[in-house]
């Protein structure tokens, strides 16, 4: 399922930015050339998770989690600026990297270390420490600023939590708190509010912040059945802005249609099914939290993507897993399903000891002769 959402991801990478890489870089490939640098990136991350397992890398979670902060910390200082946010940092002339994805599983990682060993056997509590040091990560992203990612990453350690099970109380403190902060941070900057405004009343603000909502319902209601063809459709050409990122999963539904757009939900249904019987299937508590984790962090941000092409969300800079193009995000959705992966193959191993003993861990006991059975017996 990972390597087919890939696949159709980088054609829709390619179909949706190969107008404004050939217009501002000279290179129709530009993106897609990119994009599969990164795809490269990824898979040899993927495959050492695998190779070392989530145990080893739960075991040398502080490194990461210091790495994470301190290059978030790095960024207003030496991060560069991009339309008006001052979220990436580069090496050399090429390489840019997104610190703010690496802290969404970070924000995972940071539940499992506590949820693991307690998910059975514990009470659970919100007062923890991963909260506490999610909560540093997610200002440290906000003020970038990027209050949407802010709360992608304080999702990710939060949700983990819910599917545990906390107390009724935390419940309500959690859902108060939750209304009055989300509602300050809306009111902070005014194009925040606009947003907001532009989501309820598209048609009102379709010349600034509903511009772009409106121009992704027409990309979708302009595919119809079938869509235009791969490549044919007419969003790309500076209709739709952020075309072949935020907002890519449009291009593929004007292109391909209700029909391609019904086979990536089946994609990603499928691969939210066998996810969860990752998680059943589990050797251990942190095998079980880690899997819903990243199944939350793939599925969730995938859902949220399409809710907000579709306007039954404001827009809020979610990328669409696979789809969207950006190194940083695919870099680390891959290395995400790497840790998936590597519960899967732990939970294979262990199912495989079990089926070469018997009794709960005894050798399993040669075949006797009847004549054996019988003396044993009689003994």
């Amino acid at each position: 399922m990972t390597i087919l959402l890939f696949l159709t991801g980088a054609i829709n990478v390619f179909s949706a930015s190969f107008v404004f890489g050939s217009q501002f870089f000279g290179d129709s490939l530009y993106f897609l050339k990119r994009h599969s640098a990164a795809a490269v990136i990824g898979f040899i991350g993927m495959a050492i998770v695998i190779k070392l397992g989530y145990r080893w890398i739960c075991q040398y979670l502080p490194v990461w989690t210091l790495i994470t902060l301190g290059l978030l910390i790095a960024v207003p200082f030496f991060g560069i600026e991009i339309n008006g946010a001052r979220r990436w940092l580069t090496v050399g002339r090429f390489i840019s990297f997104q610190p703010s994805e690496l802290a969404k599983l970070t924000a995972v990682l940071l539940a499992v270390s506590y949820l693991g060993p307690r998910i059975d056997k514990k009470p659970i509590t919100l007062v923890s420490y991963p909260l506490l040091i999610t909560t540093a990560l997610f200002g440290l992203v906000a003020v970038q600023p990027d209050m949407g990612t802010g709360m992608i990453v304080f999702a990710m350690c939060l949700f983990p939590y819910l599917v545990a099970g906390i107390p009724k109380l935390e419940w309500l403190i959690l859902c108060g708190s939750g209304i009055v902060s989300t509602g300050l941070l809306i009111n902070q900057y005014a194009y925040r509010t606009e947003r907001i405004w532009a989501w309820i009343n598209p048609e009102q603000y379709s010349q600034t912040s509903g511009y772009q909502p409106m121009q992704s319902l027409f990309a979708v209601g302009s595919g119809g059945f079938k869509g235009t063809g791969l490549g044919m459709g007419s969003s790309k050409f500076y209709y739709l802005p952020e075309a072949h990122t935020d907002f890519a999963f449009a291009v593929w539904a004007q292109e391909t249609g209700f029909v391609g757009s019904l086979a990536v939900l089946f994609l990603l249904g499928s691969m939210t099914y066998y996810g969860m019987r990752i998680a059943l299937q589990s050797a251990d508590g942190r095998g079980r939290v880690l899997s819903i984790g990243v199944l939350f962090l793939i599925i969730g941000q995938a859902v949220g993507n399409i809710a907000m092409v579709l306007g039954l969300l404001p827009v809020t800079g979610v990328p669409m897993p696979f789809f969207s193009y950006g190194g940083s995000a695919l870099i680390v959705n891959l290395w995400a399903m790497g840790l998936l992966f590597s519960v899967a193959v732990e939970s294979a191993r262990r199912k495989r000891i079990i089926d070469e003993t018997q009794g709960g861990g005894f050798p399993r006991q040669p075949k006797l002769r009847l004549s054996q059975r019988l003396a044993r017996q009689r003994r």
